[in-house]
């Protein structure tokens, strides 16, 4: 066995990280009800990196944001369209300001 056996055989599997999770119900219930309690809501859709699985980011009108794990891009896009929340993907707009201001006021006024 060569010293680095042990790491060539770890990395198979996919390319998925061994601790990853997967989405599941609750994620998405806590979306929708997260989705329901704020107005002016949109949904980015993070792809899939070696580290985590394809997520989803709520923005709310104000900044306000909150991030779950979601099965893929058409999963994010099928909760966009039962949820009446647009759907946009990171890599291709980027992130919202009002989001970094949000989080900008939150630093200078903590709660």
């Amino acid at each position: 066995m060569g010293i680095f056996d042990s790491l060539r055989r770890r990395g198979r599997g996919g390319g998925r990280s061994a601790g990853a999770r997967r989405a599941d119900s609750e994620d998405t219930r806590y979306l929708e009800e997260w989705a329901a309690g704020r107005r002016g809501v949109e949904a980015f859709v993070e792809p899939r990196t070696t580290v985590t699985e394809t997520t989803v980011l709520l923005v709310a009108h104000d900044g306000e944001s909150t991030r779950r794990r979601i099965g893929s891009l058409e999963a994010a896009q099928r909760f966009g369209h039962r949820n009446t929340i647009p759907v946009y993907e990171v890599s291709k707009v980027g992130y919202p300001q009002r989001m970094r201001d949000y989080r900008e006021r939150k630093k200078r006024r903590p709660e």
